[in-house]
């Protein structure tokens, strides 16, 4: 399975950390984010995982931001993104079992790495129930 991840400054050192999980555990990584702690701004990368979540190059995608705001509502701009922006593990188990959430959206500031790792991997190994949340997810896009 392929995962895209992107970020901003605020979320470099995480990235790096989960990208180490990721291999780990045998994903293939997208890497859009930026490498470096120097300022920059997060829809440049942002844009470019929902991208490839988006035309399906990537199953999954993580985004991180300062307060993972203004990734979620970057991401969720494109067709077919649900983004969820959490900040505990059982926001991110119903995330993905309730909506389906294609994109995990952290808050680096406000998290421990500890924290990131297991929503991390909460969110890819949590399948969507579908059943009556279908409905509602379909209803999401106008």
């Amino acid at each position: 399975m392929t995962i895209a991840i992107g970020n901003d400054h605020a979320g470099t050192d995480y990235k790096f950390e989960i990208i180490k999980y990721l291999e780990k555990e045998g994903y293939k990584v997208l890497n859009f984010g930026t490498d470096t702690n120097a300022s920059m701004d997060y829809p440049d990368t942002i844009h470019l995982v929902a991208k490839a979540v988006e035309e399906q190059k990537a199953s999954l995608g993580i985004i991180l931001c300062g307060s993972g705001n203004g990734a979620a509502m970057t991401a969720n701009h494109h067709k077919g993104i649900r983004a969820a922006l959490c900040w505990n593990n059982e926001l991110v188990s119903l995330a993905r079992q309730h909506n389906d959430a294609n994109i995990l959206s952290i808050p680096a500031r406000f998290v421990s790495l500890t924290d990131a790792l297991q929503f991390v991997e909460t969110f890819l190994k949590t399948p969507f129930e579908g059943g009556r949340h279908l409905t509602r997810v379909q209803k999401i896009p106008v």
